[in-house]
């Protein structure tokens, strides 16, 4: 699981492995091992890749399907518009 969220995320933001591997200071093929699953990152790593993707440690772990998003430099109104939208989405699925 964690595999494909890193491959996922890699590919999201625009990076190779090779990029990755360089923010990381891990060698490209570490991280290619990550993403077909033949080896898993260590803690530290998870952490640090967590921190890259901004997403938590639990999501890339898959403990939780849940993501969160920054709101940093955000205005209390588009706080809200955002809240409003991401209920009106839950409701829309029920």
């Amino acid at each position: 699981m964690i595999a494909e969220k890193i491959k996922t995320l890699r590919i999201k933001n625009n990076l190779t492995q090779a990029e990755l591997s360089r923010q990381l200071g891990v060698t490209r093929s570490g991280v290619n091992a990550w993403e077909m699953g033949i080896s898993v990152p260590s803690t530290q790593y998870v952490v640090e890749l967590a921190h890259i993707f901004k997403v938590s440690t639990d999501y890339l772990l898959g403990v939780a399907e849940t993501a969160s998003v920054s709101v940093e430099g955000l205005t209390d109104k588009d706080v809200e518009l955002i809240c409003s939208v991401i209920l009106h989405l839950k409701n829309k699925e029920n």
